[in-house]
């Protein structure tokens, strides 16, 4: 099973959704570049089509493309190696170039190393159209490169656009949908259309799109969120749809661990994959220790992989239904303990005070014979609430 973003991404500009008046700038700045010409910079929210409208507009005419993200290629050296060449050679089949520099907002001050000058200072010398793309071109690392650049906005796409075009997929999907609930899907996605396509996929899994399919598609800051991650992982089993199911997930991968331990029984009920399941859960701890020991940040890869793929794979059919996916109940337990903990640690702090010992050692030697003590005796107890300054609340424990 393909990845839906990837199959219908647009092949040409008019299949772009929703950006009429920003593809037909495009196509005339390409048309009519000339040595000298600035830069465009297109910029606009997540999944409003950027990126895949400087490609479509390469294939309509019929140009070489040479992709740089500056997310994944940081620094100076790496960009002049790169982008050098690429702005003066001819291509290597004699057509016609674009040069599209992705993602210059992922650039940040200690890591970039001169990124962003380096940037600013080969794109004034190209021969080909360049183009660059960001969410957020206003952040003050880029007021140089910006003022290089002409500004091309990418709106955020209306949910009457973004339905218009879910209904195109689900119709060569072969997807029943109910009218309501991809309106209800497209609103949620806001603006994102990327993202839309990514639930659609999400929620019709058995052929049809109802109300009760897309209840776990709430709201998203435009990014993937938690739940419809967790429901491509659990709901397949083809590796190309689950490995991606992280990669625009905002939580750090301690929460998606929990989240994924919270969940496998309540989805995986056969105990062979309950076992193949935590048996590659494991398997991704395991890495994670050793990052965490080793500083192998490369072992990162094999973790999100296991999380994905390897929980995908762990059964051999999906299971039918759907499942309400639940936050993990270990934080909140740890939070308990830690409250309940919270005056026992407070007390002991002032007893190692006053007595030159360590908190650790007051906790676990001497606060049970001063609990004894207040229990037992009413007179001491008021010496010792006044010599170590007891609040009233930890008297009451002490007393408890």
């Amino acid at each position: 099973m393909a990845v839906w973003i990837q199959k219908y991404v647009p092949k040409s500009l008019s299949e772009v959704a929703g950006q009429n008046s920003a593809v037909e700038r495009l196509r005339a700045y390409a048309e009519n570049y000339k040595r000298g010409t600035k830069p465009l910079f297109l910029y606009g929210g997540q999944g409003t089509g950027k990126t895949s409208s400087v490609h479509a507009l390469a294939k309509d005419l019929d140009y070489e493309i040479l992709e740089v993200n500056a997310s994944d290629v940081r620094n100076a050296d790496s960009i002049n190696s790169l982008l050098g060449a690429g702005i003066h050679q001819m291509s290597l089949f004699g057509r016609g170039k674009i040069i599209l520099v992705d993602e210059v907002d992922g650039l940040s001050g200690k890591e970039d190393r001169g990124g962003v000058a380096a940037i600013t200072s080969l794109i004034v010398k190209s021969s080909y159209p360049i183009f660059l793309t960001a969410n957020d071109p206003w952040n003050k690392k880029l007021a140089t490169l910006r003022k290089k650049c002409e500004l091309l906005e990418f709106r955020t796409l209306a949910y009457t656009s973004i339905t218009n075009h879910l209904k195109k997929i689900c119709e060569l999907e072969n997807i029943t949908y109910d009218e309501s609930a991809l309106q209800e899907l497209a609103r949620a996605a806001g603006g994102d259309l990327r993202a839309a396509i990514n639930d659609l996929q999400t929620f019709s899994y058995e052929g049809k799109l109802t109300k009760e399919n897309i209840k776990m598609a709430y709201s998203r800051d435009h990014t993937e969120t938690i739940i419809n991650a967790l429901t491509r992982v659990f709901k397949t089993t083809k590796s190309d749809v689950a490995l991606p199911a992280f990669d625009e997930v905002q939580e750090d991968l301690d929460t998606i661990f929990l989240w994924i331990e919270e969940n496998i029984p309540v989805e995986y009920k056969k105990p062979e994959d309950l076992a193949e399941a935590f048996s590659n859960l494991a398997l991704a701890d395991v890495f994670r220790g050793r990052i965490r020991r080793w500083q192998y940040y490369r072992f990162y890869v094999y973790c999100y992989n296991l999380l994905s793929a390897g929980i995908a794979l762990s059964k051999n059919e999906k299971y039918s239904g759907f499942t309400s996916f639940k936050p993990t109940s270990r934080i909140l337990k740890i939070w308990m303990a830690n409250q309940k903990n919270l005056k026992k640690k407070a007390i002991s702090q002032k007893i190692a005070e006053k007595t030159h010992s360590s908190k650790k050692t007051v906790a676990q030697d001497v606060l049970p014979y001063i609990k004894m003590i207040f229990k037992k005796n009413k007179e001491e107890a008021e010496r010792l609430s006044k010599y170590f300054d007891l609040a009233s609340e930890e008297i009451t424990w002490l007393k408890a």
